[in-house]
């Protein structure tokens, strides 16, 4: 059973001296639960070192897939594939952050990968800041919660800049309009982004203007004039932009191949982003202690969860009993991608029965721990619960 503790005093107050008062907004506090995950430190631990081993085998992976030229079975769209290779063999395209989902790591269960969420994450404000404004407001010490992410972004950036001295640190952050979730995730990254010594500007992708012979551009209110950026964040999908935007992938694959943008989170975490990676971990890995098994058809004579290669928020999520049967069905857009079969695992719980998926965030290595909280499948309805450490 998990243990759960009370923090009854809300974190409005410390966000506001934080000086984060755009958190206090209708999309990011009122799921934010007033009780937290009791952590032992040791299952703290255990997460940060079974992420950063987990983000390694998905680089061999990708490899693996690269060198078999096996994108199609992933499900990557063609016209992507050599923006894909470009960005992979050329390691100054950091990937900048993603977040794993995990089953288990408390209550004495074993940790599972779920899947990772390489290519546009979000929970990062309430990781981040509210869970952290949570612990403070109710007199509890920061070293009491594994979340170092907003300091881990900054180092990111840092290192972004570091191993692209040819460009200018300059960097254009996009969500996609009237989506007020995204806005405050992508607002987190570019307080990071300034901290590390960019020159920072927001618009939506629709207002941005792109060229393959001159790069990424945005129009400053301001004056009226086109301005340059070098670097380019985007809370878009790259598998929504190659079915959606089939000239902005040539675009942007001459923009990268010029050297004329730095696009961010560059277009190989579509390899990881794809849930039939968890196959090819199973592949490369079988019966490792952090996967569970996965295959292009359901587990015979086993519980399993039907996933789409490219699905959010328990969209388009089958669980199948044993026998074959269906236990539970959420509906969603994505019904149309390919499907894996994941073996099902059971999360941990609270005494009156939610279920919880611990959220690890990963900028170069593991740095912030938070839980979903919600039924059989967790989607867009989950709430948030923060934790802390025993």
């Amino acid at each position: 059973m998990i243990s759960l503790r009370k923090l009854t005093i809300s974190p409005d107050t410390q966000l506001q001296n934080l000086g984060w008062d755009w958190m206090l907004g209708q999309d990011t506090l009122p799921y934010l639960a007033n009780e937290v995950v009791v952590v032992q430190a040791e299952e703290a631990d255990a997460y940060y070192d079974a992420v950063n081993e987990l983000f390694e085998m998905f680089v061999t992976a990708g490899q693996h897939i690269i060198d078999g030229n096996r994108f199609a079975e992933m499900g990557i769209p063609a016209n992507l594939v050599e923006l894909i290779k470009l960005s992979w063999d050329d390691d100054r395209h950091i990937h900048l952050y993603g977040r794993f989902d995990l089953a288990g790591g408390i209550d004495g269960r074993p940790i599972k990968l779920i899947e990772f969420n390489a290519d546009t994450a979000t929970c990062l404000p309430e990781t981040a800041v509210v869970q952290y404004a949570h612990l403070k407001a109710n007199g509890l010490d920061d070293s009491q919660q594994f979340n170092a992410v907003f300091e881990t972004l900054t180092g990111q950036f840092e290192e972004l800049l570091a191993v692209n001295p040819d460009l200018q640190p300059t960097l254009l952050l996009s969500a996609i309009r009237d989506f007020p979730e995204d806005d405050t995730n992508v607002a987190l990254l570019g307080e990071a982004a300034r901290e590390a010594g960019f020159d920072i500007e927001f618009d939506f992708i629709d207002n941005v203007e792109f060229s393959a012979e001159e790069g990424i551009f945005w129009q400053n209110p301001k004056n009226g004039q086109f301005e340059k950026l070098d670097f380019w964040f985007k809370l878009v999908p790259w598998e929504s932009i190659a079915e959606d935007e089939p000239e902005l992938v040539k675009l942007l694959t001459e923009i990268v191949r010029k050297r004329l943008a730095v696009v961010l989170n560059p277009a190989y975490t579509l390899l990881f982003q794809s849930k039939y990676i968890l196959k090819i971990l199973w592949d490369l890995y079988p019966n490792h202690p952090l996967l569970l098994e996965t295959d292009t058809k359901p587990l015979a004579g086993k519980a399993c969860v039907e996933k789409v290669l490219f699905g959010r928020e328990g969209a388009n999520i089958r669980i199948i009993n044993m026998d074959g049967s269906e236990r539970l069905a959420a509906d969603g857009d994505y019904g149309d991608y390919p499907k894996i079969y994941q073996q099902y695992v059971e999360f941990p719980q609270d005494s009156e029965g939610h279920t919880y998926q611990a959220g690890v965030f990963y900028a170069g290595e593991a740095c912030g721990l938070g839980f979903r909280r919600g039924g059989l499948i967790l989607d867009n309805k989950a709430g948030f619960v923060g934790h802390v450490i025993n």
